[in-house]
Parts: structure tokens; sequence; C-alpha cells
């Protein structure tokens, strides 16, 4: 199966599933990488597996939906089967859930429904949990309410920062979302309403 990854930032995720597919822990392949930020190292950490890598400037676009449509026609061109949004700080439009329904997952700092949005792991500190973790998820119209495919619990301790939770979490993050990819790829997940039920065999 072919992946399309769309990242804002550093990247250690989208680096996290492209080891996944070179170790062979993910049965499929990242064949393009686009980011709204010309200077994303996710674009870098693509051109130095050879993966198409592609900045598009939401400026020259009239809107979200706009910018929408050009980001979804680079994906249809390559036939890619999922797409994975790895640290992608724009908000899709309804018209870029639609073209691939089903088929868009999203990871988040934090155990969804509890603190979605920007800042889940500041949240977390800040309403004082003892427990966090990170989410996998389909993405739908809302901002992080998709289907739970994967999650898992990250103790918070009380001397952490909003820097030291939010390691731990990543360190988390890189494990489970190329677990979630390749269960995916295998047709593993399956939806009844909002409940992903998981096909271990």
């Amino acid at each position: 199966m072919k992946l399309a990854v769309l990242a804002s930032g550093n990247g250690s995720n989208l680096q996290a599933i492209i080891d996944g597919t070179e170790k062979g822990e993910i049965d499929a392949r990242v064949v393009l990488v686009i980011s709204d930020k010309k200077d994303a190292y996710a674009l870098e950490r693509a051109r130095k597996h050879r993966i198409e890598a592609c900045y598009l400037d939401p400026k020259k676009y009239a809107g979200r939906e706009d910018y929408d449509r050009a980001v979804i026609s680079l994906i249809k061109e390559r036939d890619v089967g999922l797409v994975i949004l790895a640290g992608y700080m724009r908000l899709l439009s309804p018209v870029f859930i639609s073209a691939f329904p089903g088929r868009i997952m999203n990871i988040h700092p934090s155990l969804l429904p509890s603190f979605p949005g920007l800042e889940g792991v500041g949240q977390a500190l800040r309403y004082g949990v003892k427990v966090s973790g990170c989410t996998v998820h389909f993405v739908d119209e809302n901002l992080d309410t998709g289907p739970v495919i994967l999650q898992e619990a990250v103790p918070v301790y009380d001397n952490d920062t909003e820097e030291s939770l939010h390691q731990r979490i990543h360190d988390v993050e890189h494990r489970l979302y190329p677990k979630a990819i390749q269960l995916f790829v295998k047709g593993k997940i399956s939806l009844e309403g909002r409940k992903c039920i998981i096909h271990e065999r």
C-alpha cells in the first residue's frame, strides 16, 4: 500500500513510520510527504529517504478548500491507500475528508476525548491529571473527534514539565502509530458506528 504523510514540523512520527516501512514492520511504503511549511524538517527527512517531498504554500490559494483540493490532487495522482497526519497543523476541510473517507489517520498526544486540539500535553498538566497518553484515530470533520483506533496511557509525574511529559508520550507515539498503520494495511480494522474493532488474527 502507498502512504502519503502530511506534516508541518519536525516529523519525528514520520521518521518512525519510514523506519517501520524499511524494517518490514509496516507492509507499505511512504511515497509522498506534503507540508504547508517550507522549512519543515519533515521534508528533509523525506528527501533523505528518497521520498517525494512537496511544499505547498497556503498563501497561494484562495482558501482552505482550494488548498485542500491541491493536496487531494497530489495524493490521488499517486494512488495512495492511506493518508497519515504527522504533526500537521491545518484543520482539514470537509472537501478533504470526503475525498478519503475512512482513510485518514491522525495521532494526538492525549487520551481522547480528553484534551483535544492544540497543547494537549499542556492542557493535561494544567488540569492535574495523573495519567495522560496518546490516541491514534481516524479523522472526521471535527477536531480530534474521529473513531479511536489505538490508545496507550503514560503516567504523569509530579515534577513533569510539558517537555518531559511530551517526550514520554512521543516515545509511545513512535511505537503506536506504526502499529495502527500496519493494522489498517492488513485490513484488521473494522468500524461499527464509532467503535473500531481490531481483528488481531
